[in-house]
């Protein structure tokens, strides 16, 4: 099967580690699993069938703590499209799945170093994403 889409580039569009204080980060290192991980996909046309595609992961505490650590990161993926006649629901899947399943492992790799060189060399994420289950929801 021919892709029906180029990646031109991407890039760390954001990375923000919130780490308020010595007491929230030890608090934080003894409840990290307690935190859990946020997925957000947004796109941006630009022009010539090209599309700004942001994949955004937040890591965080759901508990009503007041001590709390934020893990963030967006990850940017410019694309040109092959296909100039592609339909909406095409685009929808390529962009939600298709590209997720291409750039995940990469953003998984930066984010979970960005978290364990700020000072949580245990960290892991025990769920890997899938996006085709998702998308299928999405629609349901």
């Amino acid at each position: 099967m021919t892709k029906k889409y180029e990646i031109i580039l991407n890039y760390i569009k954001d990375l923000s580690i919130e780490i308020p204080n010595a007491e929230t980060f030890i608090f934080s290192r003894e409840n990290i699993t307690n935190y859990t991980l946020g997925l957000n996909i947004t796109t941006n046309p630009i022009k010539n069938e090209t599309i700004e595609v942001i994949t955004k992961l937040n890591y965080k505490d759901t508990k009503n703590n007041k001590r709390k650590s934020y893990f963030e990161i967006s990850y940017a993926t410019v694309i040109k499209l092959k296909d100039k006649g592609i339909k909406k629901d095409q685009l929808e899947k390529l962009i939600l799945c298709e590209l997720q399943n291409e750039i995940y492992p990469r953003l998984e790799k930066i984010f979970l170093h960005s978290i364990k060189d700020a000072g949580f060399p245990d960290m892991k994420l025990e769920k890997k994403i899938d996006f085709e289950k998702l998308y299928q929801q999405r629609l349901n």
